[in-house]
């Protein structure tokens, strides 16, 4: 059983994920606890070990669309809608990009992939779920560290679309 998470306030050194926050003035909070590399899901360890709600933590998810790499973002209580992803940035067919190249390009370990901080800035698309929540979370760029941030915040950094792509 994963020990209580640690909650810090913004600021420290940290990922990328942290770094870019903190550089942009925006008001966050880290969460750390004890990744089980057994766990079945990373999104539901991370909301079972924070206390926080499955439909407040969210996934990042990197497919391909059309040939383009792009970012989705969905609670980790759901899956992600390929369609609708391709849909929200105009493009005709969408599949799960290939993991390692997914993990060249951001920087980050599958797992551990932030929206946030990125190698390179990919198109992003925010579940337009998290709006209806003050603040939501998203890994910070390392198992067993989220970042809770506002959901306004995340998509103007990261200068992501809002749109229906996720799937109950």
């Amino acid at each position: 059983m994963p020990k209580k998470p640690k909650k810090q306030q913004s600021g420290g050194g940290g990922t990328p994920a942290t770094v870019a926050l903190t550089t942009a003035g925006v008001d966050f909070t880290v969460h750390s606890y004890d990744h089980d590399p057994a766990h079945p899901s990373y999104g539901e360890e991370a909301a079972q070990a924070m206390g926080v709600s499955p439909d407040r933590v969210f996934k990042t998810l990197v497919a391909d669309v059309d040939g383009a790499l792009t970012v989705a973002v969905v609670p980790v209580a759901g899956s992600l809608d390929l369609k609708a992803l391709a849909t929200a940035v105009g493009g005709k067919r969408a599949a799960m990009a290939d993991p390692a190249l997914a993990e060249r390009t951001t920087g980050y370990v599958r797992g551990g992939i932030s929206p946030l901080g990125q190698r390179k800035k990919l198109p992003t698309v925010l579940d337009a779920s998290a709006s209806a929540h003050p603040t939501i979370c998203v890994s910070a760029g390392r198992r067993g560290l989220e970042v809770e941030v506002a959901p306004t915040a995340l998509a103007a950094l990261t200068d992501a679309t809002l749109a229906p792509i996720g799937r109950a």
